[in-house]
């Protein structure tokens, strides 16, 4: 990795009340490796962060949006929860009749934007408690519920209180194919929605082509519309956000109907 004297002013961004600064030396890193070093206002000392330890990002209040959101151009909670609200109104089917399993919920933007778009009943899952934090920190009240659990390993108890809260639409955004929610952690939600159901999910478009991808959701999601227990409604290529250099980061955000479980 590239020492801090390798970093320039002139990557230098100032958000708000953060300063944000990026390696040059970084051609070899995968979008997980991805990595900054920030300091706030005020403060003189450089803290270097991995992009992918939330639970690092998440315990600076607004950190996680001034970095993925104003700086990097991040948009995929409104991308694919506004493509669920268009297939719904094309469909048609009443957004205030769904009850919303957010997987990964991280700091509950789309959380936000499903309420955003009339939404009554949503409920979290995330597997770090700085998530849940951040949330009832910067988001009080967005969720009706948020859990903190493990969906590989799920105990009778967050399982019973997951099904009590009776959801019927899956969502899961910036969440797939980097080990945040593994292939089986994401069957198991599936499993927890109503049929017939809804998801609205995305994923990096290098997963979807069976010979890039290593995370399984290629085959996954293939061998869902090959059994028929989901029907694509809407798929769309569009730029998650930018890459520490600027580049296009391509996502493909889809909205599905479940019509059976696995």
């Amino acid at each position: 990795m590239p020492a801090t004297s390798a970093f320039t002013h002139r990557l230098t961004d100032q958000v708000a009340q953060f300063h944000l600064r990026f390696p040059i030396e970084s051609d070899d890193l995968d979008q997980d490796e991805e990595w900054c070093e920030v300091r706030t206002e005020g403060e003189r000392a450089w803290k270097r962060l991995r992009f992918h330890d939330y639970y690092e990002v998440y315990r600076v209040p607004g950190l996680y949006e001034a970095l993925f959101y104003q700086c990097l151009k991040c948009c995929s909670p409104y991308r694919v929860v506004h493509l669920l609200d268009d297939v719904l109104r094309d469909d048609p089917h009443n957004v205030e009749d769904l009850r919303v399993l957010d997987l990964g919920a991280g700091n509950g933007m789309v959380g936000q934007e499903l309420r955003n778009i009339g939404v009554p009943r949503i409920v979290g899952v995330d597997i770090i408690p700085e998530a849940m934090e951040a949330t009832f920190r910067d988001r009080p009240g967005v969720y009706d519920d948020y859990v903190i659990a493990d969906m590989t390993d799920l105990d009778e108890g967050n399982r019973e209180r997951l099904r009590d809260a009776d959801p019927n639409c899956l969502t899961t955004v910036a969440a797939l194919g980097y080990g945040d929610v593994p292939t089986d952690a994401f069957v198991e939600a599936y499993n927890l929605i109503d049929t017939p159901g809804w998801l609205a999910f995305n994923i990096k478009e290098n997963f979807l082509d069976d010979m890039e991808d290593h995370t399984g959701f290629a085959g996954l999601i293939r061998r869902l519309m090959r059994q028929r227990r989901i029907e694509v409604q809407a798929y769309r290529r569009y730029c998650h956000r930018l890459s520490i250099h600027g580049e296009p980061l391509f996502y493909v955000a889809m909205v599905a109907r479940k019509l059976k479980g696995v």
